[in-house]
């Protein structure tokens, strides 16, 4: 049930929101070396690497670009890039009540940093408290997004050490922590309707439509699932 706690100490809140994102940094780190791994193994610069995950800083969309590079035109890339990104504005959203409170000059570096696992983090916290502080958003994302920056720089520098990626499993770092996070909704709220309507659309639509359409329509009938169970749910 969503609410409002008392008040606490930016620094207390800081660390609350750093001990939440802690365990998802821990799984990022991985999955930031295979993406610097595949940056330099593609031809790209580590400058260039890392330039990408500051300017970018999607790590979905990073790896299907590179997977792309050398073999796709430039717009190929930045349109399948922003279409993987869409889901963006959904969870841009959803997180709107909870920080309209805000100014601008706070809203706007959080958005910029907002990725799947702290925006996860923080409609979590959202639930206990529905006017998150800023202080708690600085926690769940500066050291997530400096995190990143710094796993990817290390993967340009020790790819020829990792080898093969999926020898050690890398290849499975991005689907282990999609998979945390949608046992953390399952648990939150026991509704298994948005994760089987979101799962079943995808596959489908993946199956019969070209490029990554699945996952922006996998995506909405996920949210139609719930909204239409929480308005079955707000009539009893």
């Amino acid at each position: 049930m969503t609410g409002n706690l008392p008040p606490e100490a930016p620094g207390a809140s800081f660390q609350r929101g750093l001990a939440d994102i802690g365990p998802l940094i821990v799984g990022l780190i991985p999955f930031g070396l295979v993406v610097g791994t595949v940056g330099v193994k593609v031809g790209l610069e580590p400058w260039e690497v890392s330039f990408m995950s500051a300017a970018v800083f999607a790590g979905a969309a990073q790896f299907i670009a590179l997977d792309m590079f050398g073999h796709a035109a430039g717009l190929t890339i930045i349109l399948t890039a922003l279409l993987v990104n869409l889901r963006h504005i959904l969870m841009g959203a959803s997180v709107r009540p909870h920080i309209k409170h805000m100014p601008a000059g706070l809203k706007i570096p959080f958005l910029y940093a907002m990725a799947d696992e702290n925006w996860a983090i923080i409609m979590r916290r959202a639930r206990v408290q529905r006017d998150l502080t800023p202080a708690y958003i600085a926690g769940a994302s500066l050291p997530f997004y400096l995190a990143w920056q710094a796993s990817c720089y290390v993967g340009t520098q020790i790819g020829n050490i990792i080898g093969d990626l999926e020898r050690w499993g890398f290849d499975f770092v991005f689907t282990a922590v999609f998979l945390t996070l949608v046992l953390g909704f399952w648990r939150a709220d026991h509704r298994l309707s948005p994760i089987v309507a979101s799962a079943v659309t995808a596959i489908v639509a993946e199956r019969y439509l070209e490029g990554s359409w699945f996952i922006v329509i996998g995506g909405l009938a996920g949210v139609s699932a719930a909204l239409l169970t929480f308005r079955k749910e707000v009539a009893a």
